[in-house]
């Protein structure tokens, strides 16, 4: 690419992950009878991509200790997780009593950009895929996880939250026969 054109190759990238996201989405749309369906379609994909993506961040981050409680997860997950996958750094926030649930707040979804839901498909959560990689990419770190959204600005509220809640630690499993 020759350097008088003056691209961002971030933003055409991004750009083109929106647009491909946004023709998945769609696709799905076309595919199933209901948009509950494609919720729990999207958010099954998000889950396998997320069991795959944390391999990729662990690669990616050898000195990365295993976190020891929540919060600590949270920070590792807004901080390095999104930015390294999304490029964006959600707000963590509205931390339960006891620490087990919280939200991330995105200013800015990438998946997002250039999309408008148009009314029937209100009770789309179009984005749905990113709760399946939470959930995904932490049940490979042996935590067991729920995330949800809360709101998205696509439904004309005024941010996105993704509402990720502890449900159990796992046990690391010994494959049969070698106990």
């Amino acid at each position: 690419m020759s350097k008088s054109r003056n691209l961002d190759t971030r933003k055409v990238s991004g750009e083109l992950f929106s647009l491909t996201y946004g023709a998945l989405v769609a696709q799905l749309v076309k595919d199933y009878e209901n948009v509950e369906e494609v919720n729990k379609k999207l958010e099954e994909m998000g889950y396998h991509i997320g069991t795959r993506l944390i391999e990729d961040y662990l690669a990616r981050m050898p000195s990365q200790k295993r976190c020891h409680d929540m919060r600590e997860m949270a920070h590792v997950l807004s901080k390095t997780g999104f930015k390294m996958f999304l490029g964006v750094e959600p707000g963590v926030t509205n931390w339960n009593s006891d620490n087990t649930e919280f939200s991330l707040i995105l200013e800015h979804n990438p998946l997002v950009d250039m999309v408008e839901l148009p009314e029937h498909l209100s009770e789309l959560w179009y984005s749905n895929i990113v709760c399946g990689v939470i959930r995904g990419a932490l049940e490979m770190v042996q935590l067991k996880v729920e995330a949800h959204f809360v709101r998205d600005v696509l439904k004309g509220e005024d941010g996105t939250e993704v509402r990720v809640k502890f449900i159990k630690k796992l046990e690391d499993a010994v494959p049969a026969g070698e106990d």
